[in-house]
Parts: C-alpha cells; structure tokens; sequence
C-alpha cells in the first residue's frame, strides 16, 4: 500500500492532484487543506497517502497532516460513510474541530457540512464519541503559552520540509523568516508550511 508520496507537483486542482514520482503520474484526491498547502506546479511536494482498493480501482486520498489521514480512517468505520463523504467532511472541518463537535454532540456543527445530514451526524456522535479523544483540540490548545504553541508549530514544520528533501538548517531558517514577520500570532501549521516553503522556492 502507498503510505505517502514524495515528488513534483504535475497538476493540481479543487479536487486532487498529481505527483510525479518515479516517472509515474499518481492522482491523489485530497482534503482542502492539503490543496490549499500547496506550492506552484513543478515543485516537490509531500502528501499523505491512504490507499483505497475497491474491486473496480484503487484511489488514492490526500492529507496534508498524520492526524488528517487518522481522522479519514476513523471516519471510514462509522456505517454508511465511506471515502468521499470522509474527504468532503475533512474539507470542511478540521480534525480538532471535528473531534470536539462528535465529542460534544454539536450537530448543529456536523449538519452544517457537506453530505451529512441529522442521521449521520448522530452515527458520528453514537460511534466515534470514544475514539477522538487522541485528536488534538485547537481549541484545547490556546490555552497553552503561545510560545508552547508557536515551537510546536515550527518543528511540525520543520519536519514537513524535511522530509520535501530540504535540509534541517534551511528548513529552520525558513520557518524563523515566517515566525519572526509574521503580524499574525495565530498561524495554523498550513500558514506556516505555505509561507515557509516560499521561502525555499
């Protein structure tokens, strides 16, 4: 099974992309936030890969973070939700988000995305209450010391352009450049992996 893809970025869309890698062309549906993190075309990427094996394909779904990919997979055990209801509620919803409406039973919240209706939203509530206490809360996590947060982020970060194949030393630089400009104290890890990565291209 693909666990993830490293490669150059051949075309992207709303929707998917397609990483060339080993002279093979992958398409990859993917979540809004992997999109939305991405750089031009013909640059390398880093994407999360979850392999589906369907009797008639093999589709591949694209994350931009392990606890995306994680949440996509808890989602598949719920009855009657499968791949593409998974990727369209990740699109519209982050993990932490996710996990404190299902952990809350907000479904005010979860009726608010796309595909889910009343009934899914409580299947969501009534099977997953107990399984996303591991997903980390954003919300939970303000009210840490900024500087806890900010450290948190960078090595995320850091992380992620290393394994794009950029080495440990500009990799950091590059993220200090965006924390240290930065006007916005609250940049999410996808704001800070866009900005950094412009840095390095």
């Amino acid at each position: 099974m693909i666990a993830c893809l490293q490669g150059e970025l051949f075309y992207k869309s709303d929707e998917k992309l397609i990483v060339m890698a080993g002279g093979v062309g992958y398409e990859v549906h993917a979540t809004a936030a992997c999109l939305g993190g991405l750089p031009e075309t013909g640059h390398q990427v880093f994407v999360h890969i979850h392999t589906h094996v369907r009797e008639d394909a093999l589709l591949l779904y694209g994350f931009f973070s392990e606890d995306e990919k994680e949440t996509f997979l808890l989602l598949l055990t719920v009855s009657g939700v499968g791949p593409k209801l998974a990727l369209a509620i990740l699109s519209g919803i982050s993990p932490g988000e996710l996990g404190r409406a299902i952990r809350t039973d907000d479904l005010h919240r979860l009726t608010k995305l796309s595909g889910v209706g009343k009934k899914t939203a409580e299947r969501l509530c009534l099977e997953l209450k107990d399984k996303v206490k591991w997903i980390p809360d954003h919300a939970e996590r303000k009210s840490l010391p900024q500087k806890n947060i900010q450290d948190e982020l960078a090595r995320d970060t850091v992380s992620a352009l290393v394994n794009l194949g950029y080495t440990q030393m500009n990799a950091e630089s590059a993220v200090q450049k965006v924390i240290s400009a930065a006007e916005d104290t609250t940049l999410t890890l996808e704001d800070l992996f866009k900005q950094a990565l412009r840095q390095l291209t």
